[in-house]
């Protein structure tokens, strides 16, 4: 009895509209995003093996860039391979559980890619503001604990999720007005009382961005005074250049969270399509630019890449 009581509580799939409004220009708009996926495939796997199979890379900055190429294979792969199915195919529908699957996913490692993000910015400050201490400090031990600690945080922040959404009767229908299922997109299906959803949501985004955010700028803070108080100009510059790779990705992982959030409250009036394509933008644009960035300004991974493709033409 209690069995099928659950199972009428919610719908069996989830029909996943994809760009709503701009249906008609699924098949172009699949161009450009099947693009970045590829971009990101290719730079993530690239940065990821040459790391690995380097042992001069076996340095805290590159491991840190290891673990977000990884995230960044991770996230991209959780909800491109279903959108360009929707794009393509009309393949709509999706079961409801792998539904939360990949709402679990998508929300977790977006928050593991802020936690790395900001102990990359550590990593920075303690090579810059105590360099005579970097190796003693970055040991391999607490790079794993940071790690492991990034994992911990944002599997216990998003394991609840899954579970309050599978309490809901989903009275409204089974059309999800987006192209991957997100938290929000699929509350506004449920009836009942959603306040605790929301706020749970809101509360966990606000706390990892201002938080996560915070600490970074702090940590640029200390590095600028470090850096202001160097001898000669040239000595300023190459400090403040090992942190250029970091900043750029800084500002494509938050530049789009921050749009969306306005975006959100300024223009509530904006067809759906726009915020879909601003979430759609946040999920594709980290993960592409990511190892184009690192692969261009850092000097090691640019040489290793370079070599790799030498050898190939040799």
């Amino acid at each position: 009895m209690s069995a099928s009581n659950i199972t009428l509580t919610h719908p069996a799939v989830f029909l996943l509209m994809g760009i709503p409004g701009l249906e008609h220009l699924h098949v172009w708009i699949s161009i450009p995003f099947c693009s970045a996926y590829t971009l990101a495939l290719l730079g993530n796997c690239t940065l990821f093996f040459i790391i690995q199979a380097d042992a001069a890379l076996h340095e805290p900055m590159y491991l840190f860039l290891a673990m977000l190429a990884a995230i960044d294979l991770v996230l991209s792969s959780t909800a491109l391979p279903k959108m360009l199915g929707i794009f393509w195919f009309r393949d709509r529908e999706i079961n409801f559980y792998a539904c939360l699957v990949q709402m679990f996913f998508l929300h977790s490692f977006s928050i593991m890619e802020s936690a790395v993000l900001l102990a990359m910015a550590f990593d920075r400050y303690v090579a810059i503001c105590k360099p005579l201490h970097y190796s003693t400090i970055l040991t391999g031990p607490l790079i794993t604990k940071i790690g492991l600690a990034a994992v911990t945080r944002a599997v216990t922040l998003m394991t609840p999720l899954p579970f309050l959404l599978r309490r809901f009767h989903y009275c409204r229908g089974p059309v999800i007005a987006h192209c991957y299922c997100e938290h929000m997109a699929v509350v506004r299906l449920a009836c009942g009382d959603t306040r605790f959803n929301n706020i749970y949501g809101l509360a966990v985004a606000m706390f990892i961005v201002v938080l996560d955010l915070l600490f970074v700028i702090l940590s640029y803070i200390f590095i600028l005074q470090a850096v202001l108080q160097l001898a000669s100009q040239e000595a300023r510059y190459k400090a403040f250049g090992t942190c250029v790779s970091h900043i750029g990705a800084i500002l494509a992982f938050y530049t789009p969270v921050v749009i969306s959030s306005v975006m959100h409250r300024v223009a509530r009036q904006a067809a759906p399509h726009v915020h879909i394509l601003l979430a759609n933008f946040y999920l594709l644009f980290p993960p592409m630019v990511n190892p184009i960035i690192y692969g261009v300004k850092t000097k090691q991974i640019r040489e290793r890449v370079l070599g790799l493709f030498l050898r190939k033409d040799v």
